[in-house]
């Protein structure tokens, strides 16, 4: 299956999601997740590089075969976390049971004034992130999206809350339009939050052991947080089940200030870190992992496998993904 992930196309439809969203909203959580089976069962058997895909992966991160059981709890999670959404985004947290863990770091580097790049990844739940801002209500949160992708899905969950909507950064713009808006809002002292594991074809990549294989991930949002010069946190929200989701924030990297002709070094050090950081998570939370693609293949030359100078002429656009935005038929 192509590693480009924005070719898949997204499932259902505005009915099919606007009836998903009445239900929830009108008939209750309870009522709502009775959706999740025939769902699953859509995916699991109509989505056949999905579901390939999906069994490819968890055979990695539970070291043994997986079968289509597992897929089918795979899709089933991943369904869950997009229904929570309605109700997260409705600002109806106090209906889940949400443990935050490392909150303390991510505090004491806001506490810096410079501003935060939150690092996450299609690993669990990053709606659940959001959280935060309603929790502390001076929280500046800035959330780095593609609002091209998934673009049913992500009108409607917009319309369920446009104050957050109006808060996007959309990485479909041009790289120095997306650099100087990031910029501007660390400036602000926020905390601006974007994925950083999926490659996008014809953007460098650097490919650094994952799950007992090489895989490839994007160089630019770390050589922005280079070129910004901001502390990096890592953050993933993981469902646990039933109304269960916890919060985890790591304190990751200074901001990275060496000489330009470090930077490739020291940026490879930082990813090879990050994709062992991600391993960890992703053998802890298996059916959390969201990428529905083979995700170690390379479609594109611009791979490389150690510094380059490739690196430091690569644009700083942090990729071009929808942070949060898998779409309810569009598991990729």
């Amino acid at each position: 299956m192509s590693a480009d992930w924005r070719r898949r196309p997204e499932g259902g439809g505005r009915f099919a999601l606007r009836l998903v969203r009445a239900i929830a909203s009108h008939g209750g959580r309870p009522l709502a997740r009775l959706l999740l089976y025939p769902i699953t069962a859509y995916f699991l058997f109509r989505r056949g590089p999905e579901r390939r895909a999906s069994i490819a992966f968890l055979g990695r991160a539970l070291g043994r075969p997986a079968g289509l059981f597992d897929g089918a709890r795979h899709v089933h999670t991943f369904a869950a976390t997009i229904l929570d959404r309605v109700f997260l985004l409705q600002g109806k947290e106090s209906r889940f049971r949400i443990e935050a863990r490392g909150l303390d770091v991510l505090e004491a580097r806001l506490a810096e004034g410079r501003g935060v790049l939150l690092f996450g990844s299609h690993l669990g739940s990053f709606e659940a992130m959001r959280v935060l801002s309603r929790r502390r209500p001076g929280l500046k949160l800035r959330v780095v999206l593609d609002k091209a992708h998934s673009r049913v899905l992500t009108q409607i969950l917009d319309a369920l809350a446009p104050e957050i909507a109006a808060g996007v950064i959309d990485a479909g713009q041009d790289g120095p339009a997306l650099m100087l808006q990031i910029q501007q809002a660390a400036a602000e002292g926020a905390l601006v939050a974007l994925l950083v594991d999926r490659s996008v074809p014809g953007q460098p990549v650097l490919q650094v052991p994952f799950l007992g294989a090489p895989a490839p991930f994007p160089m630019a949002p770390w050589l922005m947080a280079a070129v910004l010069r901001l502390p990096v946190v890592l953050g993933f929200g993981l469902y646990h089940g039933g109304n269960r989701y916890s919060l985890e924030f790591e304190d990751f990297c200074d901001p990275i200030e060496v000489p330009r002709s470090e930077r490739a070094a020291a940026i490879e050090s930082l990813i090879r870190r990050y994709a062992a950081r991600l391993e960890h998570h992703a053998r802890q939370a298996p059916y959390n992992w969201f990428n529905f693609y083979d995700f170690w293949h390379v479609d594109e030359p611009q791979t490389r496998s150690g510094p380059s100078g490739a690196l430091l002429a690569a644009g700083p656009a942090a990729g071009g993904d929808r942070t949060a935005g898998m779409g309810a038929g569009r598991p990729g």
